[in-house]
């Protein structure tokens, strides 16, 4: 089992004006992520991984496993087509990548049997760390909490669980029927709340925009100095959720010249995106904080 990893940006996907993957802008945020220390997640909701094909999915694999980073790399698997997904899985196997995050499957909302069976047979396609992940405003079911303490039961290459329910009350439920799993916090803006009952680190989209300073947050939240920081970065958080995600992180990497544009595929669209005047103001206060 790799070492543990604090902090794990889901890593925006650039693009250029056309939609066509923006290969040298990638290899510029995955640099930055590398020099803040942060673990990166690849092909996740907020690299936008439903929006591309296999070969796609593959070429964007290979390119950032070709860097071997000296972070840890996770590729995310998701979708609703449990044989694709073991097919990529194996097609990743034969790639230098760490871990990988599986979600609960879209559409279908199974109950506790489904959930289980499908997470086993993800889990049985590698022996890479995996991490459960729980999102049940993306796939339409929540998490049912038994599930990450039978998994570790039967599987000890548990990397543990992405919870982004959104609820203290849901993330503390998670933490009673698993107390031997490592829980993340799957929302920036909870992470100190998390942090109080027992999170060990953040999947997050703020260290998209602040690499070094999101892990000096997540350093703070852990040791417990969160009384002057919530308000601050909730308020800052909130920015980036003030359209879908990932369009406010794109918008904010472009404008800080990351990126060399901040083109989505559909079925986003740049047109939802809030006030970038508010994200430069959230930027502005990090920045100073930092």
């Amino acid at each position: 089992m790799m070492d543990k990893t604090i902090l794990w940006t889901a890593l925006v996907t650039p693009f250029d004006e056309h939609g066509v993957v923006d290969y040298d802008s990638l290899e510029a945020l995955l640099r930055k992520q590398e020099e803040a220390g942060n673990g990166v997640l690849i092909l996740g909701s907020t690299g936008e991984g439903l929006a591309f094909d296999t070969e796609e999915k593959k070429q964007i694999v290979a390119f950032t496993a070709s860097f071997k980073l000296n972070v840890p790399v996770m590729v995310g698997i998701g979708g609703s087509q449990l044989n694709k997904q073991i097919e990529f899985i194996k097609h990743c196997n034969r790639c230098p990548i760490d871990a990988y995050l599986l979600v609960t499957p879209l559409y279908a909302k199974p109950g506790l049997e489904g959930q289980f069976e499908w997470f086993s047979q993800l889990m049985e396609a590698t022996d890479r760390p995996c991490m459960i992940y729980n999102v049940p405003s993306r796939t339409g079911v929540k998490l049912r909490p038994e599930v990450p303490a039978r998994l570790a039961q039967k599987y000890d290459h548990i990397l543990g669980v992405k919870e982004a329910s959104g609820s203290v009350d849901e993330f503390k439920e998670f933490r009673q029927h698993a107390p031997t799993v490592d829980f993340y916090s799957g929302d920036d803006g909870l992470t100190p709340a998390f942090a109080k009952e027992g999170a060990v680190g953040l999947v997050s989209v703020a260290s998209n925009v602040w690499p070094k300073e999101t892990h000096k947050y997540v350093e703070h939240c852990l040791e417990g100095n969160t009384d002057t920081l919530f308000p601050l970065w909730k308020d800052a958080t909130d920015q980036l959720f003030n359209g879908p995600n990932p369009v406010p992180a794109k918008a904010l990497l472009h404008e800080k010249g990351w990126i060399s544009t901040n083109t989505v595929r559909p079925p986003l669209h740049l047109g939802d995106l809030g006030s970038l005047e508010k994200l430069k103001e959230a930027d502005a206060a990090i920045s100073n904080w930092y």
